[in-house]
């Protein structure tokens, strides 16, 4: 059974997540975030692209409804014991099925807390889901409960990070060597992808970021690969990913020589970075972090460069992305705490000299401040 943590820790989040569902009068949970599902039972699978809905009642008990494509999944993977199928043919409404197994556990007009914010359940099985549940039970929107108790790490969480880490500073290594003229962007990801898989690494949550020229102003995945020119700019946002568990990393390598706005832009990323590293501790909000950020890139000629957020949590996440709550922008009010992770990115992208400059690491909140992860360099390199 490929479970990655112990009896006794899972025993320990179910417990915290009942506890919650009592002092919220909540009588069942119906999870739909696959985050949810492997946090609480080790349940690893890409399975809720599909209907897909894990139940938890106040009294303890699981129940996941999914297909048969997933039966030996939720088997191989999850301490999950009741398992039931739904049944693929035209016109099903799995649904129903749920509310079957609600009406044999005795929910009918009780509380129950459902995971709207899930990519596992689409606006369309949303609709029918509420459908099927109406005048049948009271339903709330507990997106975030489980997610708030994800948000702090346990130490076997931090030692999956940490080791997440070490496979990010291996890509990035690679990264360096092989960016310079004439290399082809296919060959970098190729071999920064290949570090984390030969460590024993994961995919991540999503995508490699990688751009060159006028597309390293962009921060997200697109198709196409170039080759490197004489004199060039290389954008990298990428995460080592280890059980799921990632730890990212940002840079912008200029390629042949830097250029005046390049070093500029530099200078600054690495001072707002230093901003936020004091800020990012126990008793500062995600808001306190995020103006940090904004204090100092506003006060130079390069304010129009620089987004609306500057990073946000990371734990383990699953596909389409590897962000995860919160998020660090102005004013959020989300209490930063111990053994919480975050990903801090200085993102400059100056479209009126079309030069990029990004500089981004992954911390772990501690006692006294907060620790990198990441153990190179942070000085701008050139390839």
């Amino acid at each position: 059974m490929a479970l990655h943590f112990t009896k006794q820790e899972f025993e320990l989040r179910e417990k915290k997540i009942i506890q919650s569902m009592k002092e919220k009068n909540i009588d069942a949970l119906l999870l739909f975030r696959q985050e949810s599902m492997y946090w609480l039972t080790g349940y690893d699978t890409f399975g809720y692209v599909f209907f897909q809905c894990l139940v938890l009642t106040s009294e303890g008990n699981k129940i996941l409804l999914t297909r048969a494509a997933d039966l030996r999944q939720a088997q191989n993977t999850s301490n999950i014991k009741d398992i039931r199928i739904w049944v693929d043919k035209d016109n099903n409404n799995p649904a129903e099925e749920l509310k079957s197994i609600l009406i044999k556990l005795n929910l009918e007009n009780k509380n129950l807390g459902i995971e709207y914010e899930s990519y596992g359940l689409t606006g369309k099985n949303a609709m029918m889901l509420n459908h099927s549940l109406n005048n049948f039970a009271k339903l709330h929107d507990e997106s975030f409960l489980i997610t708030k108790h994800r948000l702090v790490k346990s130490e076997q969480e931090i030692k999956y990070i940490r080791k997440a880490a070490e496979l990010a500073d291996k890509a990035l290594e690679k990264a360096w060597h092989l960016s310079h003229p004439g290399a082809n962007e296919s060959d970098i990801l190729s071999e920064m992808q290949g570090a984390i898989f030969s460590g024993g690494g994961d995919y991540p949550g999503n995508e490699f970021i990688i751009g060159s020229g006028p597309d390293a102003l962009l921060c997200r995945y697109f198709s196409g690969r170039r080759k490197l020119d004489h004199l060039d700019q290389l954008t990298l946002e990428f995460a080592g990913v280890y059980r799921h568990y990632h730890s990212a990393l940002m840079r912008t390598i200029p390629i042949g020589k830097a250029k005046r706005e390049h070093l500029e832009l530099y200078e600054i990323c690495l001072e707002a970075l230093n901003a936020c590293e004091s800020k990012l501790k126990v008793g500062s909000t995600a808001g306190d972090v995020f103006e940090q950020h904004r204090l100092v890139i506003d006060r130079t000629k390069y304010k129009s460069a620089r987004l609306n957020a500057c990073g946000y949590s990371l734990g383990a996440t699953f596909a389409p992305n590897w962000m995860d709550w919160p998020m660090l922008y102005e004013n959020n009010p989300i209490l930063i705490d111990k053994n919480q992770v975050f990903f801090m990115h200085m993102i400059l992208m100056h479209s009126e000299t079309q030069t990029a400059m990004n500089l981004g690491e992954t911390y772990i909140i501690t006692e006294t401040g907060c620790e990198r992860l990441g153990k190179l360099k942070l000085d701008l390199v050139v390839g």
